[in-house]
């Protein structure tokens, strides 16, 4: 019996010291593990394989969860599993509206940003910000300033 599947059976038994003697044994197996489902992701990433790992691992020795592993082998193959989740989770967190997810990133170097504005459009401007904020005071600071120069524009 591996020292691994002897710490998993630990672990079993409720071993509250188990789980730290494991992490050192599978650390790097699971960080390579990690590594190959990094590179099996899509660019740009937020995700950093080490983090991955460290996920994992939390999951996979949750003291309130119940955890039965056959051998060293079953741990693994839950580690990937556990893995292969987060990355799904994190992908749907990035997809989700809240996030951003249906915006498109776009380098500042790609835009074009349009001309200042002539002086007189300024100054007409800041005389709508100024009888904006006597009509309503403080929710005047909330209208963001480029709203205003493209209306301007038009």
């Amino acid at each position: 019996m591996s020292d691994v599947t002897r710490i998993l059976d630990a672990i079993q038994q409720g071993d509250p010291q188990a789980s730290e003697q494991l992490l050192p044994l599978v650390y790097d197996e699971l960080r390579r593990l990690a590594a190959q489902k990094m590179a099996a992701e899509n660019p740009g990433q937020t995700l950093q394989a080490t983090a991955l790992v460290h996920e994992a691992y939390l999951r996979l020795v949750d003291a309130n969860g119940v955890q039965n592993w056959n051998n060293r082998g079953h741990f693994f193959a839950s580690a990937a599993e556990a893995m292969r989740r987060i990355l799904i989770e994190n992908v749907r967190r990035k997809q989700n509206i809240k996030a951003g997810g249906r915006l498109q990133r776009i380098d500042l170097e790609e835009v074009d940003i349009a001309a200042s504005a002539p002086p007189e459009n300024l100054l007409d401007l800041d005389s709508a910000l100024s009888r904006l904020e006597q009509e309503v005071g403080q929710m005047a600071q909330n209208v963001p300033f480029w709203a205003l120069m493209l209306r301007q524009a038009d």
